[in-house]
């Protein structure tokens, strides 16, 4: 009997994220979403972020197909 190949979980990380993006006037990469004190706290303690969602570039080209 074949074992069944699950796909990873993607782990959540800033680099990756949708919202991450480079900041013109700090001149550094910085998340667009506005956590809240008890958010933050839980990102702080471990926690994945409740925001999170991966940044595929192809996103486009994969809807074209």
């Amino acid at each position: 009997m074949k074992d069944k190949i699950t796909p990873k979980k993607i782990r959540p990380s800033c680099d990756i994220c949708e919202f991450y993006d480079y900041d013109d006037e700090l001149g550094e990469n910085v998340c667009s979403v506005s956590l809240d004190e008890d958010e933050l706290a839980g990102y702080i303690e471990g926690k994945d972020c409740p925001y999170f969602r991966f940044y595929d570039e192809y996103k486009s080209v994969h809807k074209q197909i």
